[in-house]
């Protein structure tokens, strides 16, 4: 994935909980006003992303919406929605990621393939990922095998954060969003 990952952008996922479209419409403005599309290349993209999906109907069932986006995008994104909750413009939200993220996956054969100091081969990050999202309060975290790139082939260490509006889950962001993806960001950076 080169600089992509470098940088750390990766897939920052999320579902409003009440199913209801107005809902992920708000979100979707909330995000756009998050994202600075003259930043770097890859906000454009996310801007433009967000921007055309209503029109573009990229919703099939749930009412949600992902985008690739570094760590400081993913907590400013995070911390809108959560006071979103709590004024009661918008109901719960869910936020998740794929497995395919700078710090959530160990494969050789994608994630970590451009990692040269020979870890590629082992499940450190997924690991430390997965713990460290554990201690920071996630609601859900998982460390499972698999993925796009097959059973065997990858580790992967995720999680689910539910916003209810709360002061605590806005620590949780503070603490948690910035583990989620650094730690993929610094060891890409190792010599």
């Amino acid at each position: 994935m080169g600089p992509i990952f470098d940088y750390g952008y990766g897939p920052f996922r999320w579902v409003c909980l009440s199913g209801d479209p107005v809902d992920l419409e708000k979100t979707d403005r909330a995000a756009m006003d998050c994202i600075d599309p003259g930043r770097r290349a890859e906000d454009r993209d996310n801007y433009v992303w967000i921007r055309d999906a209503g029109k573009n109907r990229l919703v099939v069932g749930s009412q949600a919406r992902i985008l690739y986006q570094d760590a400081a995008g993913r907590m400013r994104i995070a911390l809108k929605f959560n006071a979103m909750v709590r004024n009661k413009d918008v109901g719960p939200i869910m936020l998740g990621r794929d497995h395919h993220d700078p710090g959530g996956t160990d494969s050789p054969f994608r994630e970590t393939a451009n990692i040269t100091d020979g870890s590629n081969v082992t499940a450190d990050m997924a690991t430390h990922c997965f713990a460290g999202n554990a201690a920071r309060g996630m609601s859900l975290v998982a460390l499972h095998n698999g993925g796009g790139t097959g059973i065997g082939k990858a580790i992967n260490g995720g999680f689910g954060l539910v916003l209810d509006g709360s002061r605590r889950v806005d620590a949780i962001i503070r603490s948690a969003m910035n583990w989620d993806v650094m730690g993929g960001v610094a060891r890409r950076n190792c010599p």
